[in-house]
């Protein structure tokens, strides 16, 4: 089983204005509400791709009771841990470019934290935890490390996609892997990337602190994979990008998905590339149906040792 922990969900409600006037009445043209958070992303690709998935969490109120009925009706398992407090909203104002305004979200106390960290008493090593996105202000800073020291005693294996000193604290835990982009890799050792030299030079550190996989992502220049064996540089083929929402998320359900099915990194991270791409060609998080048809299209080149 593949549990993905989203401790920060939200309904994201997209909201399309024609033209936006500050300070005066504007009428919607349209609007949509979706299931929001990095983990809910990963379980409904993986969910798409036909990877067994329990999406885990916190979730309260009104807003929550949103997302976990739009789940179940796609059939994707849920054991979300209940609060008090309501689950936040996310507005997606498209009006030409977009505007977010994202809710900080609810109060979560130490009783309602511990629920969750009891859940992961029950993982195994035949499973794989995902950690994903933001955390809400309430929990303690040490919140994602008490989830992996868990998750690492049972054995499981863990991957993990958040950035700073949250990313940082977790690498001598030894994640299967670890995804930030081109610009969270720079904010995490507090430099600048002036060329790809210096991306792999910093990629190759996260494996020196300890990660045993590192995908760094660069946008329209594809993807490096880092291993112990030598680096690789993963490229899609060049299509009109239309939605960045959810493609990293996407990449890690490639990712994780193959890699549970056949433990092969190169399979794994061609897969991940292959959902990532479908994403961010599709208005929504892309179906099977875009993402298998690309994975003998993705070009894949050792590049260093």
């Amino acid at each position: 089983m593949i549990y993905t922990i989203t401790l920060n969900p939200s309904i994201d409600y997209v909201v399309q204005v024609d033209q936006l006037n500050l300070g005066e009445l504007n009428k919607m043209e349209n609007e949509m509400m979706f299931p929001g958070g990095k983990g809910i992303n990963v379980s409904r690709v993986l969910h798409e791709l036909a990877y067994d998935t329990t999406a885990l969490g916190f979730l309260g109120g009104v807003t929550g009771d949103f997302i976990a009925g739009e789940l179940n009706n796609k059939g994707i398992r849920t054991a979300f841990t209940p609060i008090k407090g309501d689950t936040r909203i996310n507005i997606k104002l498209k009006s030409g470019s977009e505007t977010e305004i994202n809710g900080r979200g609810p109060e979560i106390p130490p009783y309602e934290a511990d629920d969750l960290l009891h859940q992961l008493e029950h993982v195994t090593g035949q499973d794989m935890v995902i950690l994903s996105g933001s955390t809400p202000p309430s929990l303690t800073d040490d919140f994602h490390q008490q989830m992996i020291e868990r998750t690492v005693e049972s054995g499981a294996q863990f991957i993990i996609d958040t950035t700073g000193d949250s990313l940082k604290s977790v690498l001598p835990y030894r994640p299967l892997l670890v995804k930030p982009n081109k610009d969270e890799l720079a904010e995490l050792f507090g430099v600048t990337l002036s060329d790809q030299d210096d991306v792999i030079y910093y990629g190759k550190q996260l494996l020196d602190l300890g990660a045993q996989h590192a995908i760094v992502s660069m946008a329209g220049e594809g993807a490096l994979l880092f291993t112990e064996e030598g680096i690789y540089q993963g490229q899609a083929p060049r299509r009109q990008v239309k939605n960045s929402v959810g493609a990293g998320d996407s990449m890690i359900a490639g990712f994780s998905g193959k890699f549970t099915e056949t433990a092969d990194v190169m399979e794994a991270f061609r897969m991940g590339l292959a959902a990532g791409s479908a994403t961010a060609f599709a208005d929504d998080l892309a179906k099977a149906g875009d993402i298998f048809p690309l994975q003998d299209k993705i070009d894949i080149t050792r590049i260093a040792k």
